[in-house]
């Protein structure tokens, strides 16, 4: 069953309150791809290649009449039918959100329906908008670095990571679980605050540890997570058991993903994951076979943030927050 690996019974507090906060209209995609109804289902699987999409809504006077999805595409090349209006073969026992509703609405849809978008209509009963998982997570995530930089740019107080003991933490990570996907991610955050990290290590150390753990719950046979927490650094390593990177240097450019047409559906596999933890590290070493990978991303508290701290712990009033 398709899920968002958040829930809105144990996730912290920030986010359980970004959740009842937005609505489905702050989240969903607006530039919308649609057919008419007469519309070929060959030239929908055209506009599926073109823009990188499973989905394609039929419209009339922006009513939303049906959908038509990749299963269909295939339904139809598999059945000869492929030249033939969509009318004929759109899927037509729609669910749908409302804009207005809470993201938590599309949440509990997707943990609750097996389907991969969801379309969004205004009050006029208009098609407004589509809802994936992975615009629901890339919106979260972009509310989630917006608030810590608001707490940067506030002079929020905390204190260095100097007296953080030395501590290993493993966590075990299984293919294509993504009930429990981000979990790891969680825990290293939970832990870097309470030791009184800062915003931007926590982000940093956030960022690599999600996408490291993502990886291997989309493409491999599964693994660990290892957060090693020092008094200078963090230290994450993901480390699977295969079946290994086959281009390293392919899999180190944006954009380039192994990822198949389901997990692609899911939100996932955009090929981002890998940049992303080197973009976000002080240090990255990769290596893999076909025995499995290993990835480690390190990421120093900086003297920067050391002398920032004695600034906003001996600041006069003159000085900024």
């Amino acid at each position: 069953m398709q899920t968002i690996p958040i829930n809105t019974y144990n996730s912290p507090t920030v986010i359980l309150e970004l959740i009842y906060r937005l609505k489905v209209k702050d989240v969903m995609t607006r530039s919308l791809v649609s057919v008419s109804r007469d519309a070929t289902m060959r030239s929908v699987q055209s506009l599926m290649k073109h823009n990188s999409i499973t989905g394609v809504p039929v419209v009339a006077h922006k009513r939303l009449l049906g959908i038509v999805s990749m299963d269909d595409i295939i339904q139809a090349l598999d059945n000869g039918y492929i030249e033939e209006p969509v009318e004929k073969h759109m899927s037509r026992n729609l669910i749908v959100l409302e804009d207005d509703m809470p993201v938590s609405f599309a949440i509990s849809y997707f943990d609750r329906y097996r389907f991969h978008r969801f379309p969004v209509l205004n009050k006029e009963k208009e098609l407004v908008g589509i809802v994936t998982t992975r615009d629901i997570t890339t919106r979260l995530l972009w509310e989630i670095n917006h608030e810590i930089e608001s707490l940067e740019r506030s002079g929020y107080s905390h204190k260095t990571a100097d007296g953080l003991q030395h501590e290993i933490r493993t966590f075990s990570v299984m293919k294509h679980d993504f009930e429990n996907a981000g979990y790891a991610s969680t825990e290293i955050k939970k832990q870097l605050k309470s030791s009184g990290a800062f915003p931007k290590t926590i982000r940093r150390a956030a960022i690599a540890s999600y996408e490291l753990e993502m990886n291997i719950v989309v493409h491999s046979q599964g693994g660990e997570i290892i957060a090693e927490f020092a008094d200078d650094r963090i230290t994450i390593t993901a480390r699977d058991s295969g079946p290994g990177i086959t281009d390293i240097d392919r899999a180190m450019e944006a954009g380039w993903s192994t990822a198949n047409e389901w997990i692609r559906s899911l939100g996932f596999g955009a090929g981002m994951g890998l940049p992303n933890v080197r973009s976000v590290s002080d240090s990255f070493a990769i290596s893999s076979d076909a025995s499995g990978t290993t990835v480690t991303s390190t990421i120093y508290f900086s003297d920067r943030e050391k002398n920032t701290h004695t600034i906003d712990k001996n600041q006069s009033e003159e000085e900024p927050a």
